[in-house]
């Protein structure tokens, strides 16, 4: 089988990149691929989304996504035969993230970003990476599901669209809860575990790791009810569309491997994909 392009047509396509943003001289004008021909990517990550994107104990970028954009880098040295690509870890924050990519801070956003459509309208997005959905954490002698909710506090991180989401629910029932948003998800968890709110609303996964990290975790309980299907994706400029063909290339590759069970392994503690995951690798996986 054909394996795709070579370093000769990934140099070229780099060059081809440059052309395209009207051939300026200076890394700012540069497509990514022209950068990586330097040795150099820039991966955004959030510091407070474990399990896929996060600040370890030792202050190292960490997490799923974060170890498969590490594995996509490696995808990229090999097919352009560099003998090193330095990776600069350029830490983000859920408001701030698609920013930083579009003002060239980042060279692909690594963390748990939902592709949207009206997210597309500022940056492009690989093929799916993860699938999770909304769900609540609350503690478990209080509000035992979410009509229970009614009148009470609730959180959620700010600028996602599990805010979104939340908001839009409220609005068209007769919840008659208050929405109070916080600036990360440890934040969230213990205004939880403090009182200041009933429930926490966020993706299931993210909150199944956070109960588990919690000091009281025997009192918190992750309810299984998904309020939606989000599809992660990694981030880059919006029109490097070289790009973000070598991403999806990469990944690609990735999912038809079993390297791919290795990285999520390594986050989630040996546990196993879902059957929905195991068919977004599948189906993602673009064929050469």
């Amino acid at each position: 089988m054909k394996r795709g392009f070579g370093s000769a047509a990934l140099a070229a396509l780099a060059i081809a990149a440059t052309a395209a943003f009207g051939g300026s001289s200076g890394e700012a004008a540069a497509g990514a691929l022209e950068r990586l021909q330097n040795g150099k990517i820039k991966i955004g990550y959030r510091e407070d989304a474990a399990p896929y994107s996060y600040k370890n104990t030792i202050g190292e970028a960490a997490g799923y996504t974060v170890d498969l954009c590490r594995a996509v880098v490696a995808q990229l040295k090999a097919e352009l035969e560099l003998p090193e690509i330095s990776i600069a870890y350029v830490p983000v924050t859920s408001s701030n993230r698609f920013k930083a990519v579009q003002n060239g801070q980042v060279d692909l956003l690594c963390g748990a970003a939902t592709a949207t459509l009206a997210r597309r309208d500022v940056v492009d997005f690989s093929i799916p990476v993860f699938i999770d959905g909304a769900a609540v954490l609350t503690k478990v002698d209080g509000p035992k599901n979410f009509s229970s909710l009614k009148g009470h506090k609730i959180g959620v991180l700010e600028a996602t669209t599990t805010e979104s989401l939340l908001r839009d629910i409220v609005n068209k029932t007769d919840l008659q809860s208050e929405i109070v948003t916080v600036a990360n998800h440890q934040d969230g968890r213990e205004k939880l575990e403090g009182g200041e709110i009933s429930a926490y609303f966020s993706d299931r996964a993210l909150l199944v790791y956070l109960a588990a990290q919690s000091s009281q975790a025997k009192s918190l309980h992750v309810g299984t009810r998904y309020f939606s299907h989000e599809p992660y994706a990694l981030a880059m400029k919006r029109g490097d569309s070289n790009f973000r063909l070598a991403v999806d290339r990469a990944l690609s590759r990735i999912y038809r491997s079993d390297s791919i069970s290795a990285i999520f392994d390594n986050a989630f503690n040996g546990a196993k994909p879902s059957d929905i995951l195991k068919a977004m690798y599948l189906v993602s996986a673009l064929p050469e």
